[in-house]
């Protein structure tokens, strides 16, 4: 008989399940938190920009969580999490503590695709909030292929920001917050206007108003990809909760959902 820690094949092939452990947790700032988890579902996380789903540790809150993948660690078999506590379920993980254990499901979703780009390429990684995370993996794994990384992030307030000298560590970085209390005050579309530099390629990750800026901005390039926020509820595709409509579709009627067809789209893909 497998071992509750033991790694367990779901009814969808892709899709795999975990007991993992809390190798550590701290905050980052207010009301967000890193989580760092171990296992072996980490061997199957091979691509920035998916995410897992996450049972809530109490037994009145039956639906999981998705969390975007913020790194991924396959020598050391561990992964990490940055989450914002909202509700119930989120409130319940900043509980936890190292050696606690957590039902993961995962890696879901399709994430950022690196193939198109060559060496030498510059691209712009660009992030809102709670969109950040999935960005360092993915700044990590673009200059490991040699391309020229400039980050655009934006904050509601100096407070807020987190992983910033972990950004900068990484490339270039700009900041922008909406009371100006750090970097440019504004939102990260100001950031983008006021940048001379052109782009090969541009990933994105937050708020539809942001990536709408983002589609707009760059009306010419082929490579835009766009990592969309939306509520979930089972995350495998079978409920419907987080549908988005086509963009090439007139009549209104046909839909990808964010959870199995994204979350990450091309550029033109889907109406916000």
């Amino acid at each position: 008989m497998l071992q509750p820690s033991s790694l367990l094949v779901n009814r969808r092939p892709q899709m795999k399940q975990e007991m993992m452990t809390i190798k550590s947790q701290r905050q980052l700032a207010p009301r967000i938190f890193e989580m760092v988890l171990a296992g072996e579902l980490v061997n199957e996380m091979k691509q920035p920009g998916q995410f897992l789903h996450i049972k809530a540790p109490r037994a009145d809150l039956l639906l999981r969580r998705p969390i975007s993948l913020n790194q991924i660690d396959p020598v050391k078999q561990t992964c990490t999490i940055i989450y914002r506590t909202e509700g119930d379920g989120t409130k319940a993980f900043a509980q936890l503590k190292a050696g606690d254990k957590l039902d993961v499901m995962g890696p879901l979703g399709n994430g950022f695709d690196l193939s198109g780009l060559k060496s030498g390429d510059t691209a712009f990684v660009v992030g809102g909030g709670i969109g950040v995370p999935p960005l360092y993996e993915l700044s990590k794994r673009l200059i490991e292929k040699n391309i020229q990384v400039v980050h655009f992030l934006g904050f509601a307030s100096k407070e807020v920001i987190y992983y910033a000298a972990e950004f900068q560590a990484l490339g270039k970085t700009r900041f922008a917050t909406d009371d100006g209390t750090f970097g440019l005050q504004g939102n990260v579309g100001n950031l983008l206007l006021a940048e001379k530099q052109q782009p090969d390629a541009v990933f994105a990750c937050g708020n539809n108003g942001l990536l709408k800026t983002v589609e707009q901005l760059y009306p010419q390039l082929d490579n835009i990809q766009l990592s969309l926020e939306s509520r979930m509820a089972c995350g495998m595709g079978a409920c419907y909760a987080c549908v988005v409509h086509l963009a090439d579709d007139e009549t209104g009627l046909k839909s990808a959902k964010v959870c199995e067809d994204g979350p990450v789209f091309k550029a033109g893909k889907v109406v916000f």
